[in-house]
């Protein structure tokens, strides 16, 4: 029997060895194919498991809960100023409406497979992820983040944001989440949106006028609109990114051969931030602005309301004739003392519909809308108070050197001559004719005749023409003591121009959404001046006739003024010039900021109703020619 070693093969390691090499590599596999596994499967159960508990708000919510910038317009459709929520200006616009080179320009730059991706474009995040930095967000990503106000670098926010980009792309169009897109992110100068971003940049709404140069500069600002501005980082910054934004158009086939030699920096056609801020006004516009929001907020839309939805506001305000009242102020009291302070309203006959609203341009009080003591600018109503009485414009008017009247005793000179009549009485703003009218038919006569005319009942809860926190009336109204508003006198002397029809003011013509479709518009109200249709154009032809003058350009006007003597001084608080032609009425009030203040001109001269206000009525009605 052959001896037996003490080693053999196996005991000797090399087929041993072998075999626990194949276990070793077996085990390898089994951990590589684990750990494969779990890296896989972990994160899409992860994946999964998010998808089912992170909701993705529609777009239509989101962009709801986002105050909007509130558009104003002129009655011809052009746009007088926007109101601009705080946090920026925001003008919704439909896919359809942005113009198809902008859109090509947006993807191109921001997400060029967007069309085709499911929320995402792996390379950019695999980049992302790896070097732990911010980028790769596409086009769907990006309004995610914005949406949800969740900016974290974090790789949580990135997965969180992975996932609802995925659920957004499967439950709307490409077209609504581009939409939703630009219309929430950021283009610089306080804009969201590229509507203001058009405006704020290049002055022009956005239309299909837009080029492809302008397309690649808006496309280029939105990676980092702090610092592409050229107004921030200089035109060099700018056509850098601009550059990098054509290269792109170029590059993925947007734009092709002789297009892109027509391309270049639009340097030249972007403004000043100065030149197209939104929301900046003058104190001028800031009253027209306040006065319009007043009267939305009367008829059921307050602000709040108005910024839920993108709407537009049709303004009766008349753009030729806005302007004429503000370049007429302006030349007028160039020159004047710098304490002088003027307003003016200009209202259609028979409508109500406000031409012209000019409060001044001195500061937040608005004097169009701040009343001022009528004084003998309220003999109109007077007049109408006799009428209904049985005195007639042509009787004689007496002129007592004193008059009492509800205990207080008036004391005027007499400036009408011994025959004056009561048509004379009102062309020479006579005081003591209508202080001794007053005294005949009573201060609810001369009342009643004003609220008739449209002076309210009450303006901002206060009762008008009545004594401080009482239904009483005082002797004050016997001479025009109590403060009106330009904007009432100039409705309530339509009054007189519209044969008697009766129209409140009213500066707000309809609202539309962002369809164009109408969702509120103003109903006429109107009421005869004295019940009888007849009688009331008697009445209101009566107070014309004897108001009657004419333009230098030979057309028939009715005008009258007035002025309003504080205290026992010689010298006047305030001076109106308040006249009609058959399709415009208008009110200029002239005074100061303190009520108290003695108006003189620049020569030291008394500031009467026939001076300087006369001079503002006559050239403004002269400038707007025939009517709005």
């Amino acid at each position: 029997m052959a001896e037996i070693s003490g080693e053999s093969e196996s005991e000797t390691g090399e087929p041993v060895a072998e075999e626990k090499t194949v276990h070793r590599w077996r085990r390898v596999r089994r951990i590589v194919c684990w750990t494969a596994g779990i890296g896989i499967g972990v994160p899409l159960l992860a994946f999964w498991v998010a998808y089912l508990l992170l909701d993705v708000r529609s777009p239509q919510e989101v962009l709801a809960d986002l105050d909007k910038t509130v558009t104003l317009d002129f009655s011809d459709g052009s746009e007088l100023l926007k109101v601009v929520p705080p946090e920026g200006d925001r003008l919704f616009v439909p896919y359809a409406r942005v113009p198809a080179k902008l859109r090509d320009a947006i993807v191109a730059t921001e997400d060029p497979t967007f069309w085709d991706n499911q929320g995402f474009d792996p390379t950019g995040v695999g980049r992302a992820l790896l070097t732990g930095f911010g980028g790769g967000s596409g086009i769907t990503q990006q309004y995610i983040k914005k949406s949800t106000g969740n900016d974290e670098h974090a790789v949580t926010r990135k997965l969180s944001e992975l996932v609802l980009a995925t659920k957004i792309t499967q439950e709307q169009p490409k077209e609504k989440i581009f939409e939703s897109y630009v219309n929430i992110i950021s283009f610089g100068r306080n804009t969201f949106g590229p509507a203001a971003a058009m405006n704020a940049f290049f002055g022009r709404p956005l239309d299909d006028s837009l080029t492809w140069s302008e397309a690649a500069f808006l496309a280029g600002m939105i990676q980092s609109p702090s610092v592409h501005d050229p107004a921030v980082s200089g035109d060099a910054h700018a056509l850098k990114r601009w550059e990098y934004v054509r290269d792109k158009l170029v590059e993925r086939g947007y734009v092709q051969g002789e297009e892109i030699g027509r391309m270049a920096y639009p340097g030249q056609e972007i403004q000043a931030p100065s030149e197209t801020r939104a929301g900046q006004t003058t104190y001028a516009q800031y009253h027209v602005k306040q006065a319009v929001l007043a009267e939305l907020e009367r008829n059921g839309f307050p602000l709040s309301r108005l910024r839920e939805g993108t709407l537009r506001v049709e303004t009766t305000i008349d753009r030729r004739a806005q302007e004429n009242a503000r370049k007429t102020l302006k030349d007028r009291l160039a020159g004047e003392p710098r304490e002088l302070r003027g307003a003016l309203v200009a209202v259609e006959p028979g409508t109500g519909a406000v031409r012209a609203y000019d409060g001044g341009d001195d500061g937040v009080r608005d004097y169009a809308g701040v009343a001022h003591p009528a004084g003998s600018a309220f003999y109109p109503f007077s007049m109408v108070a006799g009428l209904r009485a049985g005195v007639g414009v042509d009787q004689p008017a007496v002129s007592p050197a004193e008059t009492e009247f509800l205990g207080e005793w008036f004391r005027y000179p007499d400036v009408c001559g011994e025959h004056c009549t009561y048509r004379q009485a009102l062309r020479r703003a006579a005081d003591a004719p209508f202080a001794a009218l007053a005294k005949r038919v009573g201060a609810d006569a001369l009342s009643a005749a004003a609220r008739d005319a449209g002076i309210p009942a009450a303006v901002d809860g206060a009762a008008t023409m009545r004594e401080y926190n009482s239904d009483l009336i005082g002797a004050g109204i016997a001479i025009g003591r109590y403060p009106l508003r330009p904007l009432d006198m100039a409705g309530a002397y339509a009054t007189f121009a519209a044969k008697g029809t009766r129209a409140a003011p009213y500066l707000v013509e309809k609202i539309r959404d962002e369809k164009g479709e109408i969702v509120w518009q103003h109903t006429e109200q109107r009421s005869a001046f004295a019940g009888d249709v007849a009688a009331s154009a008697r009445l209101a032809d009566t107070v014309t006739d004897a108001l009657r003058t004419k333009l230098p350009d030979g057309r028939p006007a009715a005008l009258a003024t007035g002025q309003f003597e504080q205290g026992i001084s010689e010298d006047y608080a305030a001076a109106w010039a308040i006249g009609s032609t058959p399709n415009l009425t208008t009110a200029v009030w002239l005074g100061s900021e303190d009520d108290n203040w003695r108006i003189r001109n620049a020569k030291n001269e008394k500031i009467t109703g026939a001076t300087i206000p006369t001079d503002i009525w006559q050239t403004f009605m002269l400038r707007t020619g025939k009517g709005p």
